[in-house]
């Protein structure tokens, strides 16, 4: 299936990636800069690479400051804050690294299980292939933009790094025909499969977000499993994103509609969906900034766990 007039994704989280990957593409290996989205995963390297080095750390990420390094990038520049307001690294940092560990953890259940294949999409500064104990013979499909995925395998050179599981990178557009080369790399529709939907969600309009799931769901065996997150824009987090950068502010299209769980059941998945304000609690972290309910203008966030339903094939 390809896209057409009436079922593209038209939202400024793709049309933004796809001015990352020309601009990459124009520049020398070892200088490549990142931009829009790609520079948004670069913030979330810097708030991993900021875990990484918290004694009370949730989980290891040695790579995230390689991949800051390698587009030269000051990790203060996302601690910048509106004038009135609190900056987007403080808002949000125990927010990632909740969800960095809480995803983690359901990855490794899910390959530890039914599922033998992972897929990590629109994978960004993703460094789970390396960093994570995959069970013996997991594959895991990594999916991005060519250029987002050099950018990453350069700036890994002379680290050590190694993939701990059968790593497979995927160049694909995901406004394109992106299951096609999943299959082509590999990917097997009749094998259980462990899908990533981290950081997406809601820079999607609510039709984008829908055809994502149908593609997803159409490509899973019964038994598949799925674990994402999603986030309700707010002024807090506007602003933060503006102080940064103006061209951050309007990468929120809102993503599904309606409550997470009906979204999903509706298209066949047995979802969990856990208030990050609980999830956070769990792993000795106060609510962050962005989700304080006592503070006005902040939103909601969610981290979610879903099975497709039937039989195992």
């Amino acid at each position: 299936m390809v896209f057409d007039s009436s079922a593209r994704l038209e939202c400024s989280f793709f049309s933004q990636e796809v001015a990352v990957g020309k601009a990459a593409s124009q520049q020398p290996e070892g200088s490549r800069s990142l931009s829009g989205i790609g520079e948004t995963s670069l913030g979330v390297a810097a708030l991993r690479a900021k875990e990484n080095d918290r004694p009370d750390r949730l989980f290891e990420d040695p790579y995230a400051g390689r991949f800051l390094a390698a587009a030269g990038v000051d990790p203060a520049k996302w601690s910048v804050g509106p004038a009135t307001g609190t900056g987007f690294l403080e808002l949000v940092a125990d927010q990632v690294a909740v969800r960095t560990r809480f995803l983690d953890e359901s990855l490794l259940d899910a390959a530890g299980g039914p599922c033998g294949q992972v897929v990590l999409l629109a994978s960004g500064m993703d460094a789970r292939p390396y960093r994570l104990d995959w069970p013996i013979g997991t594959r895991v499909f990594e999916l991005d933009f060519a250029d987002v995925l050099g950018f990453k395998r350069h700036a890994l050179v002379g680290s050590g790094a190694v993939p701990r599981c059968e790593h497979v990178e995927v160049a694909a557009d995901l406004r394109e025909d992106w299951p096609q080369a999943l299959r082509e790399a590999g990917f097997q529709p009749d094998v259980p499969t462990a899908w990533l939907v981290e950081g997406i969600l809601y820079g999607l309009p609510q039709e984008a977000a829908d055809l994502l799931l149908e593609r997803v769901t159409e490509l899973s065996a019964p038994g598949s499993e799925l674990a994402g997150d999603h986030i309700e824009d707010s002024d807090v987090l506007r602003a933060a994103r503006g102080a940064i950068s103006p061209e951050l502010v309007e990468l929120w299209r809102g993503g599904p509609t309606g409550d997470l769980d009906t979204w999903l059941e509706g298209h066949g998945w047995e979802a969990t969906v856990h208030d990050i304000r609980v999830v956070v609690g769990t792993f000795g972290r106060p609510t962050p900034p962005a989700f304080d309910p006592t503070i006005e203008g902040t939103g909601r966030g969610w981290l979610v766990t879903a099975r497709l339903g039937g039989q195992e094939s």
